[in-house]
């Protein structure tokens, strides 16, 4: 089979050898995770294995809710390569950890849906190859708090769609990817546009954050072990007051900790996958949140302690250190900030006992 994403994503052909589907049984989280981990330790290795984001989340998103005609316009071109997306949710004039709280509006108006309003953060969107955006929108302000919005398939060439700016993450720009603000001005784009139906919104967000949530962590896991690999690499070729650096100021113990926090991260990791794979997002929602919360943490730990050790060069470009942490450090936010997820474990917990709230 051809394409190196059959390999790392639970996908399969049908019948027909039209359209990848998921596959019942098939490669699932499990083993996904392994591939997701050893492409961690770099920061191109998702994209030349065509499972960067946000593309995966994208790419899942029209496999559970896209239309036969959505997946043949841009899931195929995607899965082959030929194109890159971006996502469109996060806006930077309200509490977007708030999902409920967004103010851009994906208006019905008769056979169209007409977008206004500006989003930042909208990773993907400086790459050359972006074709297409999914916008999340407000459709009906009086419907449910969660059967408000809507999710529309953008291309990125529409009338009205304009990159204002390209943002910087403790001053990197994250090339070829980048993070964007983005406004939308009057988009008129025809119904079929929005994915699944007007309203649905808020059920593809979880579809999609739920998994991708998971392929951070994963991803997060290879790159802590790429860290303590420099780290022991650093402690043990420098001398300093007549002793490897690894033998002085408590940095064994450091070392030693750093081992325990990733395999204890790694199982909780593989503990979440197997939920998934066994009772889906519902049977999971408590340990999704709970890795999110823990493994970029631990991460950020782990680089900070090799930062320590290669001292003013860990700041540096010589090494992958000082931006694997910018990148690390805003993973703390994306898919949800920490107190968010600590909120929804309470939440599971407390529930055991006898309460929703």
């Amino acid at each position: 089979v051809e394409g190196s994403w059959l390999v790392l994503w639970p996908l399969v052909f049908d019948a027909g050898g039209d359209l990848p589907v998921l596959a019942a049984g098939g490669i699932g989280f499990g083993r996904q995770v392994a591939a997701a981990m050893a492409m961690g330790a770099s920061g191109w290795a998702p994209d030349v294995f065509n499972c960067n984001a946000p593309d995966t989340g994208n790419a899942e998103v029209l496999l559970h809710y896209g239309s036969t005609q959505q997946r043949q316009q841009w899931l195929r071109p995607l899965l082959d390569g030929e194109i890159r997306s971006a996502f469109c949710m996060t806006e930077p004039e309200v509490a977007s950890s708030d999902a409920t709280n967004m103010a851009a509006t994906a208006v019905v108006d008769g056979e169209e849906i007409v977008l206004n309003g500006r989003k930042w953060w909208s990773t993907g969107i400086g790459h050359p190859n972006c074709a297409f955006v999914i916008f999340m929108g407000l459709t009906d302000p009086e419907a449910h708090p969660y059967q408000r919005h809507s999710m529309v398939l953008v291309p990125v060439d529409t009338p009205g769609v304009r990159v204002e700016r390209m943002l910087t993450t403790f001053g990197y720009l994250d090339e070829p990817f980048g993070h964007g603000e983005v406004t939308f001005t009057d988009v008129r784009l025809p119904l079929d546009a929005v994915i699944a139906g007007p309203g649905r919104g808020f059920e593809i967000a979880q579809g999609r954050l739920g998994p991708g949530r998971i392929h951070h962590c994963m991803r997060a896991i290879g790159l802590a072990e790429r860290a303590l690999e420099l780290a022991c690499r650093r402690s043990l070729s420098r001398t300093a007051f007549g002793k490897p650096l690894a033998n002085l100021g408590g940095n064994r113990e450091r070392i030693a900790n750093a081992r325990v926090a990733i395999d204890q991260a790694r199982l909780l990791v593989l503990h979440t996958a197997w939920l998934l794979d066994t009772k889906g997002l519902a049977g999971a929602r408590s340990e999704v949140s709970q890795i999110k919360a823990v493994v970029p943490r631990m991460t950020q730990e782990v680089l900070d302690m090799a930062m320590q050790l290669h001292g003013g060069a860990g700041l540096s470009d010589d090494f992958p250190l000082a931006r694997a942490f910018a990148g690390i450090r805003s993973l703390r936010f994306a898919d949800g900030p920490d107190e968010v997820h600590l909120g929804v474990i309470a939440r599971q917990e407390l529930r055991k006992y006898g309460t929703d709230r």
